[in-house]
């Protein structure tokens, strides 16, 4: 079986790569560039709201690189998680960048777009056949949560992309997409072991995060074969070590010896890294164990408007008793907004102490000396934007000038860096769906569209 190479362009497309590694990448002649376009990291508010948390000028100057790369030299280019998040205007948002790049440089090419959002019927029709399985710590589904839930997303395997490169298609653009799934499938396709591709996909779908020193932003090249895989970089600056690649093998993982995913779970008890040039490491012994044919989905429900305030502490007798004066200072706040409709939040988050870690903040450490100063974020959620702004600007005033014990000054307690001081953040999403869906078929909840794209010529569409 003859290698095959897999080249990885950037952590999430939009991030950026230096021309230079690209350009050894593709002088490698890859036979497959993949890269994933997307992530649940960000938080919920980008699936909620359908937009990207990736800069559009970014991602069309990644594309006008890789796209007309993967034509020339005649690959697929597979995009997984479109548009960050991957639900319908994720995805009709990175189609548009891909055809107004294809009319700007005359390409032609056949495309598939692959959809991965799904429809509250399927879920509530899963839900009714005990075919939904909460992943901890999410709760047990709920008709209630699933009727709140405003977009619903799946986390495709590798099959969609199989059936779309079946199909003739030399450029995929997919919605939601396990992120191993868009660099492994092409092998598996092909006949390469399924572990090895998978196990593979883990690494280069975060780049160069997986060299030392780590970067997001820069390439690496994966040449698979039929006993193991090899991983390199592709800038001198960069190198990979038997250490950096197992450790990037840990990453984002609850178990370090099992990868659970569509179809089954990656195994990597038997795994082993060696070094075989000063940028390059080989791993063997990766193996796939089939399972039942699991698909995580990603829902989020609306939890209302968020406004915020910064402002920094200084005052040491304040920073001693900042815990106490909080308390004191939402009590107030709701006593005084007592028409304040509910469900309503004020929340503190108090960087120098717990601000990151909150509660998980080792209790040693939250009770080490006093920081010199401390940074307050006061963050207010209300059902409607103007209860919000109302609700943080009558915590904020009172917080300015609220009387704690031992206080000398009667000036404002709190530093602002900004005028004005509270910022709209807009409507607030919350996760309302992180569960495992039972399905027969890989390709069912993920339908799939072709195109001829003809440069500037404009779209002749292909039945599915």
């Amino acid at each position: 079986m003859e290698p095959m190479r897999i080249l990885s362009p950037t952590a999430i497309l939009g991030y950026g790569f230096p021309d230079a590694s690209l350009e050894e990448g593709m002088r490698r002649k890859p036979d497959l560039i993949a890269v994933d376009a997307g992530s649940s990291d960000p938080g919920p508010y980008y699936l909620g709201a359908g937009v990207s948390f990736t800069d559009r000028g970014g991602v069309k100057r990644d594309l006008e690189r890789l796209l007309p790369g993967a034509i020339a030299a005649g690959i697929p280019l597979c995009i997984g998680s479109a548009g960050g998040s991957g639900g319908e205007p994720h995805l009709a948002w990175l189609l548009d960048i891909v055809r107004e790049i294809a009319r700007e440089h005359a390409l032609r090419f056949r495309m598939a777009a692959i959809h991965a959002e799904i429809g509250p019927d399927a879920v509530r029709a899963a839900d009714a056949a005990g075919r939904l399985h909460p992943l901890p710590p999410a709760p047990e589904s709920s008709p209630a949560e699933i009727a709140a839930t405003v977009r619903v997303v799946g986390q495709m395997g590798i099959e969609p992309f199989q059936r779309a490169i079946d199909a003739g298609a030399q450029v995929i653009v997919a919605g939601r997409a396990y992120d191993p799934a868009v660099f492994a499938a092409h092998a598996v396709r092909r006949g390469y072991d399924r572990g090895l591709a998978l196990h593979l996909g883990k690494i280069l779908e975060c780049a160069a995060i997986a060299a030392t020193p780590g970067s997001g932003s820069d390439c690496m090249l994966g040449t698979l074969d039929a006993t193991g895989f090899t991983v390199e970089t592709l800038s001198p600056a960069r190198r990979c070590t038997e250490l950096s690649v197992a450790a990037h093998t840990l990453y984002e993982k609850s178990d370090p010896t099992k990868l659970p995913g569509p179809g089954g779970t990656l195994d990597l008890t038997r795994t082993t890294f060696r070094q075989v040039a000063d940028n390059a490491v080989r791993v063997e012994g990766s193996r796939f164990v089939p399972g039942p044919y699991r698909i995580k989905l990603e829902g989020v429900r609306s939890v209302g408007f968020r406004t915020v305030s910064i402002a920094g502490v200084r005052d040491p007798v304040l920073v001693g008793c900042i815990e106490e004066t909080l308390a004191a200072v939402r009590e107030r706040t709701f006593a005084n907004l007592g028409a304040l409709r509910q469900p309503s939040t004020l929340d503190f988050l108090v960087y120098g102490r717990d601000g990151v870690m909150g509660p998980l903040e080792p209790d040693d450490l939250r009770a080490g000396p006093l920081p010199r100063e401390i940074g307050l974020v006061v963050d207010a959620v209300a059902p409607t934007q103007a209860e919000a702004n109302t609700l943080c600007a009558t915590a904020r005033s009172m917080l300015l000038h609220y009387g704690y014990p031992g206080r000398i000054s009667t000036a404002g307690n709190l530093a602002f860096p900004y005028s004005p001081s509270d910022f709209k953040a807009g409507e607030v999403f919350a996760f309302s769906l992180y569960h495992l869906i039972d399905v027969d078929d890989p390709c069912a909840l993920f339908p799939m569209e072709l195109e001829e794209v003809v440069g500037d010529a404009g779209i002749e569409e292909v039945a599915p």
